[in-house]
């Protein structure tokens, strides 16, 4: 039976992790959250008490971590676990961060003859629970191949990207221009309601018109106009504020280093930071819709 060692049972992390357990995978875990490690076991993980424990002997070393800082130190820290992990096997890491740590990791553990790959993910908690994620893979592309046994488990679109890091560079140009479709969906809709449109109506006629987008389709902003959609569920469940935060931070570090022009990202991120602010950071990406509304 092939060993999963997964560091990081999270919202994504959790799901993920079952998933794998569920394709008859031999899951080792690791968690900080103890509630987290418990439901893991419940559906046949197993539960290790350090990262490094998690480690030894895994075939593949999956990763789901908050940030930069937290895989770095996972991996190359004091107590880091790149001196367990065995040369045959194939590290993975799903977290969305920084390309510049996602390749200091990968150069690290290419000098301990140990295989990496970034691949973040797109999807959402409920890609996550579903099995359905995209997965955006930077790598030599021997190691994408011989990823897609485990990612496939997890996820329904694999692709590669490019070398180390390139998954990362992908993962925020998209949810940037998430952010910027989302927020003038929520403009747009907000306009509408304004001037005595009905919400609902104005989506179905610009999903037929050349307005047409991702956020319409499948995720829109407006409460009740979808169902099973977290506008229509309090702004609960979903993408964090604070996610998407941290990602179009990503995206400015990134112009930046690359001297591009990002205006309408580093505005959405603006916004996106006011609207943490005024305390949704754990409300759902959708909720700026609310930053639009006439305030009475």
């Amino acid at each position: 039976m092939t060993t999963v060692a997964f560091i990081g049972l999270g919202n994504m992390g959790g799901p993920m992790a079952a998933n794998l357990v569920k394709a008859g995978f031999s899951v080792q875990a690791f968690d900080l959250s103890q509630a987290a490690l418990a439901q893991l076991a419940e559906v046949g993980g197993t539960v290790m008490s350090t990262a490094r424990e998690a480690a030894q002997g895994a075939d593949f070393v999956v990763s789901m971590l908050p940030a930069g800082k937290h895989v770095a130190a996972t991996y190359l820290g004091e107590q880091g676990i790149a001196s367990v992990i065995s040369p045959d096997a194939l590290v993975i890491d799903c977290s969305t961060i920084d390309a510049a740590t996602a390749r200091k990791v990968g150069a690290e553990l290419a000098a301990q003859g140990i295989a990496f790959i970034d691949a973040p993910v797109s999807g959402g908690v409920a890609g996550a629970k579903a099995g359905t994620l995209t997965f955006i893979v930077g790598g030599d592309e021997a190691h994408f191949e011989r990823a897609r046994l485990v990612l496939s488990a997890m996820g329904k679109n694999l692709f590669h990207a490019g070398d180390i890091g390139a998954g990362q560079v992908a993962k925020i140009c998209n949810n940037m221009l998430l952010s910027i479709l989302m927020a003038g969906t929520s403009e747009a809709l907000q306009l509408g309601i304004d001037n005595g449109l009905d919400p609902k109506v104005l989506s179905e006629i610009m999903l037929k018109s050349s307005g047409r987008n991702w956020t319409l389709e499948l995720y829109n902003p407006c409460p009740g106009v979808m169902d099973n959609v977290p506008s229509s569920n309090g702004y609960q469940g979903g993408f964090m504020v604070d996610l998407m935060a941290k990602d179009l931070s990503l995206a400015t570090e990134t112009a930046l280093g690359s001297g591009s022009s990002t205006p309408m990202g580093s505005l959405a991120r603006s916004l996106y930071v006011q609207h943490q602010r005024q305390g949704h950071g754990k409300e759902d990406f959708s909720g700026i819709f609310q930053a639009f509304a006439k305030k009475n």
